[in-house]
């Protein structure tokens, strides 16, 4: 298990201790999306959903799943999460919406999860605020684009 820094020596999960890690500026930038029939685009468009702006409470939705995600994910460190930003965009060309979001902290260990937590999270609310009109929409392409701090420097998909 080489390489895999949730595991220990005998193979058993565990979390990963950064007790002598620097503390440093970190950021993580996730993107996904969710594709969905014509009509329910332009339900979301022009407001007409009948459980209320979509786009809105799925931005505060991704806000709040970043801050739950070690509550989530049993091998995350509880972090102190200095901004959460959740962009979510109409995107014709799907149709559907793009999503997109931005955490930060200063400390040990990075906030990629919290990244791709919060996509997920606001997808996941899209679909859920709309489901009665497509239940044919597909979430996807949820991946980090960028990842700077920390030891490991910075990576960009861009």
């Amino acid at each position: 298990m080489a390489g895999l820094t949730h595991f220990d020596g005998k193979g058993d999960a565990h979390m990963v201790d950064v007790t002598e890690k620097t503390a440093t500026d970190r950021v993580a930038v996730a993107r996904g999306h969710i594709k969905m029939t014509q009509e329910a685009f332009e339900i979301i468009g022009e407001g007409r959903a009948k459980k209320g702006d979509v786009l809105a409470v799925a931005r505060l939705a991704g806000i709040m799943g970043a801050k739950r995600t070690p509550d989530l994910i049993p091998l995350c460190h509880p972090l102190p999460l200095t901004k959460v930003a959740v962009e979510l965009t109409l995107d014709p060309a799907l149709p559907g919406v793009e999503i997109e979001a931005t955490v930060r902290t200063t400390g040990q260990t990075g906030v990629e999860m919290e990244a791709l937590t919060a996509v997920s999270t606001a997808a996941l609310t899209v679909y859920d605020m709309v489901k009665a009109i497509d239940k044919t929409m597909a979430i996807g392409g949820i991946c980090v684009i960028l990842k700077d701090g920390g030891k490991s420097g910075r990576y960009s998909a861009e």
